[in-house]
């Protein structure tokens, strides 16, 4: 049986890396999938991909990071597709800048990563509460390794503080929203790799083998190690689990 049937997900981030694959995971699944992403064209191409293999898939171009345009498409989904059940927060953004580099430089990174890893959250979720609260919803955040701690590797006061973000929203938005049956939850992938991280895996190997290093597993992670985690936090398979996260990191918090 499939595990999300008769659920219409919102994915945003879908355009490539980890959106892209739980997107596609969540059609086999039998959901009905809204994909977002920034750029128009590889949000449409992953969804012709999700139909090609047989599945249900509507693309749509969103900056997260506006408000006004999040309220807007959503209202566009629920006119066209429906109400939408399970929402993935997953878009973001990752720059690996010290603290003490050019100042200009350091605010900017500050200003863009919050305003899409963060508030995009925010953005998104409270432009689907509605539709969440009356299908008893499902919402999983995409947060990090670094929800939790500071890498070894170069400074990213701005990612790691956007990740502590948000897991510290999933726990508060999961005590709130418990009583009405929606379930908030979160995922923290390791090194995941993905369109994100390509130039850094091409051109900074001693950076990766550090992270392989101190992996337990012995490898870099891929998105597709992403869609099983969030499938279970969709479905009713975690009908008792909300505001916790579940470490897809190949055990890389444990050492």
């Amino acid at each position: 049986m499939s595990l999300l049937a008769n659920h219409i997900a919102v994915v945003s981030g879908a355009g490539s890396g980890i959106g892209r694959a739980i997107a596609t995971g969540y059609a086999r699944e039998g959901a009905r999938v809204a994909l977002f992403d920034i750029n128009a064209a590889a949000a449409a191409e992953t969804a012709e991909a999700i139909r090609s293999a047989g599945g249900t898939a509507d693309s749509f171009a969103l900056d997260v990071t506006s408000r006004d345009a999040c309220f807007a498409l959503a209202k566009e989904v629920t006119e066209k597709i429906g109400q939408v059940s399970i929402l993935v927060n997953n878009a973001g953004i990752a720059r690996r800048n010290a603290f003490t580099a050019d100042t200009e430089a350091v605010a900017k990174d500050w200003h863009d990563i919050i305003s899409l890893n963060l508030n995009g959250v925010f953005n998104m979720t409270q432009a689907y509460l509605a539709p969440l609260r009356a299908t008893r919803g499902r919402i999983v955040n995409i947060g990090s390794i670094q929800s939790f701690l500071h890498l070894r590797t170069p400074s990213s006061a701005a990612y790691t503080a956007s990740k502590h973000g948000v897991l510290g929203f999933t726990r508060a938005l999961a005590a709130e929203l418990g009583k009405e049956g929606v379930r908030v939850n979160a995922i923290g992938p390791g090194f995941i790799e993905t369109p994100l991280n390509a130039q850094v895996r091409a051109t900074n190997t001693t950076l990766v083998q550090t992270f392989v290093d101190h992996t337990p597993l012995g490898r870099t992670g891929r998105p597709e190690d992403i869609v099983g985690p969030a499938i279970f936090l969709a479905s009713d398979l975690s009908a008792y689990v909300t505001g916790t996260i579940v470490m897809v990191d190949g055990g890389y918090g444990t050492v």
